[in-house]
C-alpha cells in the first residue's frame, strides 16, 4: 500500500535565522523508497525574489540528511554567508556562478555548467547565484543545517545585471 509522506525543510539560503520550514510530497512504498518525479516537486518562494526551494528529502532543520533543488531566476546571487554543515551541489540545468570570500564581487564568481559539482565545506564563505540564463541546483548536506551571513543587517539577495 503507498503511502504519502510529508517532508519538512527550512530553505537553504536563508536569513540567520531559521525561515519557515518547506514541504515536498513524495510517495513512500511499503520499502521506505521515495520517488518524485520531474514536475511533481513542490517548489516554494519563501524569499520574495524569484528564488524557489523544493525539499526532496529529509529536514535541513534536524540531523540527518536533506536534499534540496534551488531555482534560481536570471541576474540574481546570495550575499556573503556560510553554513555549518558541508554541502554538496550539482548543477541540474542552466548556469551556476559561485564566489568565495566575504568581498561580494559578482563579476568575478566562477560559471558551473550543467552537470557541474561543487562542495561547499563547513564554515567557508561564499556566494552564488545566476546571471543571464536561469539554473537549477541540487544540494545535499547532513543537518542540521543554517545560514550565516556576513552582513545580516543588508538584503541576503543582490542583482547581477
Amino acid at each position: 500500500m503507498m503511502t504519502m509522506r510529508r517532508v519538512l525543510a527550512a530553505a537553504c539560503v536563508t536569513v540567520a535565522i531559521a525561515c519557515p520550514s518547506l514541504g515536498a510530497q513524495g510517495a513512500t512504498d511499503e520499502m521506505g523508497f521515495v520517488r518524485i518525479n520531474q514536475g511533481e516537486e513542490v517548489w516554494k518562494n519563501p524569499f520574495g525574489v524569484g528564488v524557489e526551494v523544493a525539499t526532496m528529502y529529509g529536514d535541513p532543520s534536524k540531523q540527518g540528511i536533506y536534499v534540496l533543488r534551488i531555482k534560481w531566476p536570471p541576474g540574481i546571487m546570495s550575499k556573503p554567508h556560510k553554513h555549518p554543515e558541508d554541502r554538496h551541489v550539482v548543477v541540474l540545468s542552466g548556469t551556476w556562478y559561485t564566489g568565495t570570500g566575504e568581498a561580494f564581487e559578482p563579476g568575478k564568481a566562477i560559471p558551473m555548467k550543467t552537470g557541474g559539482y561543487m562542495v561547499h565545506p563547513a564554515g567557508k564563505v561564499h556566494w552564488d547565484g545566476t546571471r543571464e540564463e536561469g539554473a537549477v541546483i541540487q544540494i545535499t548536506g547532513y543537518g542540521p543545517s543554517g545560514n550565516n551571513f556576513v552582513k545580516p543587517e543588508e538584503p541576503q539577495f543582490g542583482k547581477t545585471n
